[in-house]
């Protein structure tokens, strides 16, 4: 009897935690499940202790600017300004392309009028030079001259024109060497001769300025209807394939060498114009002279027939 209350006992004690344990689990709460994110990285780094922050002495100097960014390799730098000398280089270069483009585009005439407009600029600058040269606008001293000889001092005007080389004052030096060495028949030959030698001098090159003047237009015109000819042979040879803008470039192509003898005549004849004009005034100023030199001569005596 004994034996078996402590075999119960045993049993009793045996059973008595199996039996506690899950009351307690039902009376105390479940611990919640932890949720894996989708993006939840697969092991949790360790929270790094913050570092203590250190003491900054207080100072007055300002703080060092930050560093600039670096420039981008692929924006580049703005160009600097040209010089004055770089930007003539620049337009020089520029303007002989197109004229360059021009002589191109032209065709043959145009080099022949590009010739004649050096040839013009060269004669109007020389003439202009010349006609400078031989007094064609400065006529003080041969008047001075005549006046003095029209006052009796022949010596005097003689003085006044001896040596210059304006067309006016050998002129007058001519007429006043003759009148006093030759009758006044032969003098005024004389004076005829040596004004007509001076005027022929002052005109040398007017010739060539004229038929520059005639024949640039012509030459342009010509060369108008050369690219007209060429224009309408490309238009036939393209036949129902034609293109109206073909024949359009064709005849302003063709109308370059038109405007550029018309560019080349209008100057030329302008300045044949003004050149004929000073030459007419100097003849009409030694005309003048020479008259009045020969009318203030003093007549020679007749002598009588009863003498």
């Amino acid at each position: 009897m004994t034996r078996r209350a402590q075999a119960a006992l045993a049993a009793v004690f045996l059973t008595a935690p199996l039996l506690a344990a899950p009351a307690a689990a039902q009376d105390s709460p479940a611990a919640p499940v932890p949720q894996i994110a989708a993006e939840a990285p697969a092991a949790a780094q360790p929270e790094a202790p913050a570092a203590p922050a250190l003491a900054v002495p207080h100072s007055s100097a300002p703080a060092p600017a930050a560093a600039s960014p670096a420039p981008d390799a692929d924006v580049l730098a703005p160009a600097a300004p040209l010089t004055r000398q770089e930007e003539l280089a620049h337009t020089a270069r520029d303007a002989a392309a197109k004229a360059l483009k021009f002589l191109r585009d032209g065709g043959p005439s145009i080099w022949a009028i590009a010739a004649l407009s050096v040839i013009t600029l060269a004669l109007i600058l020389w003439k202009i030079w010349r006609l400078a040269l031989i007094g064609a606008w400065s006529r003080g001293k041969a008047g001075r001259a005549v006046e003095a000889f029209e006052r009796g001092d022949t010596g005097t005007a003689l003085a006044i024109v001896k040596g210059r080389i304006g067309i006016r004052s050998r002129v007058v030096a001519a007429a006043l060497t003759a009148l006093a060495a030759l009758p006044e028949d032969r003098a005024r030959e004389e004076t005829a001769r040596v004004a007509r030698l001076h005027l022929g001098s002052a005109a040398t090159g007017l010739g060539a300025l004229e038929l520059i003047a005639t024949i640039a237009p012509l030459l342009g015109l010509l060369g108008t209807v050369l690219g007209m000819i060429a224009a309408f042979q490309a238009l036939q040879a393209a036949g129902a394939r034609a293109d109206p803008a073909l024949l359009a470039g064709g005849i302003w192509e063709a109308l370059l060498t038109t405007a550029a003898g018309m560019a080349v005549a209008i100057p030329a004849s302008a300045a044949l114009t003004w050149f004929e004009a000073v030459i007419s005034r100097i003849r009409r100023d030694i005309e003048d002279s020479a008259t009045r030199l020969f009318v203030a001569a003093a007549p020679a005596e007749l002598k009588l027939a009863a003498e």
